[in-house]
């Protein structure tokens, strides 16, 4: 007799990080579902369409039925699926709360009901808001000061799930860091993605805000850890919060632009810093838990995502960077 093999769902599992983690799930042995709604298309999963173990479901979060038919004889959750980004929720609330707020709540409910075991939930690191002394490190004990509707709603559901924790029901917590890197769905409106995008081309990049503070993880290692949090013993992390990243790479705007012009060059340091009243984030994260309780260690830092971007462009392999495809907004 073989053993059970944990049924996984992945919600927007077609994402930037959703389409990292579905290929690390199947090679970890795991049957994985995803329900996606395809706002930004499927590329992401073209690899795994023909794969014996895994499942597709066209459908969205906030409809009840669809989220009945993707639980149905699951055992395990990773719930990625969001409006994300501060920009993109401020640019349409009506959505971000429907999405959000009241499709993740829902999910959360029909999880437990339907004898989900652990659910994942990717949460972020900009739930710390802005910090009002940036020579200390926020931790997972720290105060959530969400400045943003996008926090708002991350830290609203992390509580609501926390509370259905049971003997039955394990929540997960995992507050990523900011995200880069290349991804089967790229993106290019992700900060360090972004500047080296506008650098590598040799155009003018503003900046605001460059001393502001943020951690930065590859999108690779966000979904390493989500497996993680999966497979780790239960005592570990049901329950738990976790700050997913590396304390070492928390780094000002200024100091990125600075490993970017480093690796492009002469030429490529057109740079104008400019004050704007916006985006009052500004933190400096610990990631001291995650690397005890997981042993989660990152496999790329910041300057590898800056290469693999600015090669992508190079290249030609992504061939028109600036498409609208390539964005949340």
């Amino acid at each position: 007799m073989s053993g059970h093999v944990d049924t996984v769902l992945v919600t927007g599992g077609a994402g930037y990080i959703g389409s990292h983690l579905v290929g690390r799930l199947l090679a970890s042995g795991s049957r994985v579902r995803v329900l996606d709604n395809l706002t930004f298309g499927g590329h992401g999963l073209l690899p795994y369409l023909s794969h014996e173990r895994f499942d597709f479901l066209h459908g969205d979060i906030r409809t009840k039925a669809d989220v009945g038919e993707a639980l149905d004889g699951v055992d395990k959750v990773v719930h990625l699926a969001a409006i994300v980004g501060d920009p993109a929720c401020a640019q349409n609330p009506e959505l971000a709360h429907e999405v959000n707020g009241l499709g993740s709540a829902s999910l959360g409910e029909l999880a437990v009901a339907s004898g989900v075991k652990r659910f994942v939930f990717a949460s972020t690191c900009s739930n710390y808001g802005r910090m009002g002394n940036t020579d200390t490190l926020v931790d997972e004990t720290s105060p959530l000061k969400p400045v943003s509707l996008y926090a708002e709603h991350k830290v609203a559901f992390e509580k609501h799930l926390l509370a259905q924790g049971s003997d039955g029901f394990h929540p997960v917590i995992l507050r990523f860091a900011t995200a880069y890197g290349l991804s089967s769905r790229p993106r290019f409106d992700l900060t360090v993605n972004e500047f080296t995008r506008e650098l590598t081309l040799k155009r003018k990049l503003e900046i605001y805000g460059q001393k502001f503070w943020r951690p930065y993880t590859h999108a690779s290692d966000l979904a390493a850890a989500c497996l993680m949090a999966l497979e780790a013993d239960t005592d570990i992390v049901s329950g738990q919060a976790f700050n997913v990243g590396d304390t070492r790479e928390n780094f000002q705007k200024e100091t990125l632009v600075q490993m970017i012009v480093r690796e492009l060059g002469p030429g490529h340091d057109n740079v104008v810093y400019v004050h704007k009243d916006e985006d009052p984030r500004d933190y400096r994260v610990d990631f001291t838990k995650i690397q005890q309780a997981l042993r989660f260690n990152l496999t790329r830092r910041v300057i590898d995502g800056i290469r693999e971007i600015a090669n992508a462009i190079k290249t030609g392999i992504v061939v028109d960077p600036d498409n609208e495809v390539y964005r949340n907004v």
